[in-house]
């Protein structure tokens, strides 16, 4: 299961409470305090890491908790420090607070592989009474309690980290495209919204050169506004280094390729300008164009409108057919030369 957001509840430990112990021994009858220190209670850490590749594990267990420090103990003995609580992730995984008015504040972004945070920090333990004792106060029966851990709430959001994003309307062909040029293994069906959730795979050519290629779910008119899957998957797209446009040109979708390619464009221009956090605005990333199921082109007409309309814009079109991989090569070296352009 793909799960890439989801609402995290963590405990910090408690510090122990200070210690209120005197000296006993034998022929000593007032050998003063004696009382330890608490002990630190536990933080939590988020880490990046590659043993995971989705947010699953925290969905259905939503609710986490450092050990507490140990209460400080006589003899001046400090209490134990509670165990540090350390939660793994995948890399791109975006970690926000959640305010009590709803409000999202980014904490840290942990993108890359060893990434780590703190996000709820221990209590410090509390002072035993051996710590109060002065010159003119020998036997203090003062101590501190432990300070209280840190409680959060927080919302996990996972970016994928991939250098070329595949976009365009539902049943364009996406998955069929990545399925062909990498060992992903989508699912694959002739109706619209086959795609549920983002597949990734890793494309290599010659000389040992290699790119990650993201097939996003499709996209419709209204995607920036959450139209069909648009909002919960656009996200995807931020990290991405190419966008590689994938366009039905056969007549067996009722639309037009122009108009589908310039949609995109503008749900991509709108999703960049909603007051989400990008580092950069997709609109502005580096594009390709394919023109896909030429295998089933029935009127030559659309495909030369689609050149025509991509070369006013100045974005290279390859026509594909994601079938029979024809024009597959080219279209992967463009890929390769975008990304490294990016590098």
């Amino acid at each position: 299961m793909f799960v890439d957001e989801v609402d995290l509840k963590v405990k910090a430990g408690d510090g122990g409470n200070g210690c209120l112990a005197f000296r006993r021994e034998k022929y000593i009858p007032r050998g003063g305090p004696s009382g330890g220190d608490g002990g630190k209670g536990g933080s939590v850490y988020l880490v990046a890491t590659l043993h995971q590749n989705t947010l699953v594990n925290y969905r259905f267990h939503p609710e986490f908790s450092a050990e507490r420090g140990q209460h400080g103990m006589g003899s001046n003995c400090t209490g134990s420090d509670g165990d540090d609580l350390t939660l793994e992730v995948p890399p791109g995984t975006v970690v926000y607070e959640q305010g009590e008015d709803g409000q999202l504040i980014v904490m840290a972004d942990l993108a890359s592989v060893g990434d780590r945070v703190m996000v709820a920090r221990g209590g410090r333990g509390g002072r035993g009474n051996a710590a109060f004792a002065t010159a003119t106060n020998r036997a203090p029966r003062r101590t501190e309690p432990g300070e209280t851990g840190e409680e959060r709430r927080l919302l996990l959001r996972l970016k994928l980290l991939a250098d070329v994003g595949l976009v365009g309307y539902p049943n364009a062909g996406k998955s069929t495209l990545i399925s062909r040029i990498s060992a992903a293994k989508p699912k694959i069906a002739d109706y619209p919204f086959t795609t549920l959730t983002p597949n990734l795979g890793v494309v290599s050519l010659s000389d040992d050169r290699s790119f990650v290629v993201a097939d996003v779910p499709g996209l419709i008119e209204g995607a920036h506004e959450g139209h069909g899957l648009g909002m919960k998957f656009l996200t995807h797209l931020e990290r991405t280094k190419v966008l590689v446009h994938v366009i039905d040109v056969s007549s067996f979708s009722g639309r037009d390729p122009v108009e589908d390619f310039e949609i995109i464009r503008k749900e991509l221009r709108l999703w960049a300008g909603s007051g989400e956090d990008l580092a950069e605005a997709l609109a502005d990333k580096p594009q390709i164009a394919c023109a896909n199921k030429i295998d089933a082109l029935d009127d030559p007409a659309r495909l030369d409108a689609l050149k025509k309309h991509l070369k006013k814009k100045k974005i290279p079109l390859y026509a594909i057919s994601a079938v029979t991989g024809e024009g597959l090569g080219p279209l992967l070296e463009a890929m390769w030369t975008a990304v490294s352009a990016t590098e």
